[in-house]
């Protein structure tokens, strides 16, 4: 069953332009000229209850306005969404109280104050039974591993037990629906991990719904089995990642590590040599090729270790936004 319906969504901001100079500047007081901005253009797509999806695109691609749109922070132009059986711009009180919105840029902490006491406050404002929240909260503070950073002020935190703390209070109201936008933002490798293995535990336990957007392509392979490609507002791809690198990429990454130099051997006639470093060598073949080539290397060759890879994600992706594949 659906819990995210989009249905041509749309989006256009009026940005106000004028040339540069002081001149300039008083005529746009009586005469302010406008360009229209579409930010989104006719969305469409579904999430299932449970489902973790990846929305992915460019800076500017209209990921975050689709976003906001969902969570009631912004009026669309034009279409349709129903979220959790409500539409999400009314901001009906029943909504809110089984949503969330995770910003990797934006704090809804009180810097001043330590972790537990936005918490308390955050429980109060949502008015969850006091047992229930507590039994919430100390089950997110043990998944987050923030036990002993709660009682410090915030402003003392380092970026990643900041994020794990606006992740925990974004969640003491256990919602049913979550849209994280870029939540491992600037984090070091392992604090992205650790988030990544939190999102999928707290998926695995609740049932949440997640639309996730993020620039960091492990977060998406980690978590989604499925993505939703956007630019300039309008979706390019909705479906399985692995049907998109099957439709865009149709050849696999061989990876050998050689016990000697092969003397004036011709890697170039086995496929595409992506790298050649001492005594690592790295092809890209046809799908159809790969046993093949695989066995004619191993035949010719002193192989101390070789893997079969599929491409990059972020290569598969880099593909729809240079051909515009529907």
């Amino acid at each position: 069953m659906a819990q995210i319906e989009v249905d041509q969504l749309g989006k256009v901001f009026r940005v106000p332009e004028r040339e540069g100079g002081f001149k300039a500047a008083l005529r746009s007081l009586v005469n302010r000229r406008y360009r229209e901005v579409r930010a989104v253009d006719g969305v469409s797509f579904s999430v299932e209850a449970g489902e973790i999806v990846g929305f992915l695109g460019p800076n500017g691609a209209g990921k975050t306005t689709t976003l906001k749109m969902l969570a009631g922070l912004l009026h669309p132009t034009s279409g349709q969404a129903n979220v959790l059986g409500h539409v999400p711009w009314r901001r009906e009180s029943g909504y809110l109280r089984r949503i969330s919105m995770i910003m990797g840029q934006r704090s809804q902490l009180s810097w001043d104050l330590p972790a537990i006491d936005s918490f308390l406050v955050h429980l109060a404002v949502y008015r969850v039974d006091r047992e229930a929240g507590k039994r919430t909260m100390e089950e997110l503070i043990e998944l987050l591993e923030i036990g002993p950073v709660i009682r410090k002020q915030i402003r003392s935190l380092s970026l990643g037990e900041r994020m794990k703390c606006e992740i925990c209070v974004s969640l003491l109201h256990q919602p049913a629906v979550m849209f994280l936008d870029e939540p491992t933002l600037g984090l070091d490798v392992t604090m992205q991990d650790r988030i990544r293995g939190f999102v999928r535990e707290y998926n695995r336990r609740h049932g949440a719904t997640i639309v996730l957007t993020s620039h960091y392509m492990a977060d998406v392979t980690a978590l989604c089995k499925r993505i939703v490609v956007i630019d300039h507002g309008r979706i390019l791809f909705d479906g399985p990642w692995t049907a998109l690198s099957a439709r865009l990429a149709p050849f696999k990454v061989i990876k050998i590590d050689l016990a000697h130099l092969p003397d004036g051997y011709a890697f170039d006639r086995m496929g595409e040599v992506l790298l050649r470093e001492g005594l690592k060598v790295t092809l890209r073949v046809g799908k159809d090729d790969a046993a093949a080539v695989t066995s004619r290397l191993l035949a010719d060759l002193s192989i101390l270790d070789l893997t079969i890879e599929d491409p990059p994600i972020e290569d598969v992706i880099k593909q729809v936004f240079a051909r515009g594949v529907g």
